[in-house]
């Protein structure tokens, strides 16, 4: 049995499925596969899942599916009405609207608030000590670090200011992902625990 997870880069892709499962994996007698399928950055995802998730759910292997799932930041995508401006309101707009265009109960929309970065902030001590010290400031509530500057830019802002290099999204999510503790994400991300959450049920209830 499997969920297949679709996401929209390249840190998703080599990252986070191995991230989720380990998590997963604490929790469940038998393995549960995560198949990663990545789409070329979110407008791409948002037009083209209706489609895939199907293709997935109703294909010769639909049977070994458990659900079909999505993972995109709240950060970035422009497809918000205009009147909703706080994290919550786009939350649910979005992930409302998501599902409702797929149309199928083994499909479920989920963010990274406000991006995946935000779920690496919450354990300081995965990075070199001087950035650890610059990331334990905002380490408390992750999800908190905002539209305005992101995860990601403050990771850049502390990698710029402590090291003099570059924070390379790809090459670093990738290392510092692999030294994640899911559980300690999870206590200070409540969307991503929500994920989790609902994915170890649709595990039960199979």
């Amino acid at each position: 049995m499997k969920f297949v997870l679709f996401v929209e880069g390249y840190t998703e892709r080599k990252a986070v499925g191995a991230f989720l499962k380990r998590w997963l994996d604490s929790r469940t007698r038998e393995s549960i596969g995560i198949k990663v399928v990545r789409f070329d950055g979110w407008p791409e995802m948002v037009k083209d899942m209706p489609k895939k998730a199907k293709m997935h759910l109703a294909g010769p292997d639909g049977h070994n599916v458990i659900a079909v799932l999505a993972l995109l930041d709240l950060y970035g995508p422009t497809f918000y009405p205009s009147h909703l401006s706080t994290s919550r309101e786009r939350l649910e707009w979005a992930t409302q609207e998501m599902q409702n265009k797929v149309g199928d109960a083994r499909f479920r929309m989920f963010f990274a608030v406000h991006e995946l970065e935000a779920w690496l902030l919450s354990q300081p001590e995965i990075f070199p000590k001087p950035i650890a010290h610059a990331v334990s400031r905002i380490s408390n509530a992750p999800e908190d670090v905002d539209f305005d500057a992101p995860p990601s830019k403050r990771l850049c802002e502390f990698f710029q200011q402590e090291t003099g290099r570059k924070y390379k999204k790809t090459t670093h999510g990738i290392q510092y992902f692999s030294k994640l503790d899911p559980e300690i994400a999870a206590q200070k991300c409540p969307e991503l625990r929500r994920m989790l959450e609902v994915m170890l049920k649709m595990v039960q209830d199979s």
